[in-house]
């Protein structure tokens, strides 16, 4: 089986109460692409696609058959105070500031879907 090259073979798939202010956090922290939208007829989203530093995430809107769960995200950046920053700005709580840690420069936060994002650039981690 041939992956799309836009996907990766796993990634991650969140459901969501208010998609439209999802896509808006999405952009504004991680200036995220739509790369595909399919809406149910009453046009909530039904599935979406978007790209984050090369990356692919999924999403659809919760509805009664799927209803919303969160969903933990690991993203590689050279960006991770200023996208920690901007999650916070952007109505996020953080879990685990900036710093140093064994494995590089990390922050996280939860958003408001109580989904969590974990930022790492690995080439600041000691044995690298």
């Amino acid at each position: 089986m041939k992956v799309p090259e836009h996907y990766s073979p796993v990634m991650p798939y969140f459901v969501v109460n208010d998609a439209d202010a999802f896509i808006d956090f999405i952009s504004t922290v991680f200036n995220a692409v739509e790369m595909l939208r399919v809406d149910r007829p009453d046009g909530s989203v039904m599935h979406c696609e978007y790209s984050i530093n090369g990356g692919t995430i999924m999403f659809g809107q919760a509805s009664d058959e799927w209803p919303p769960f969160p969903c933990a995200t690991y993203i590689v950046t050279k960006d991770v105070d200023k996208l920690y920053a901007k999650g916070l700005s952007a109505g996020a709580n953080g879990n685990q500031e900036p710093g140093e840690r064994g494995y590089g420069r990390s922050a996280g936060f939860i958003d408001s879907w109580g989904n969590q994002w974990w930022l790492n650039d690995p080439e600041t981690a000691p044995d690298r």
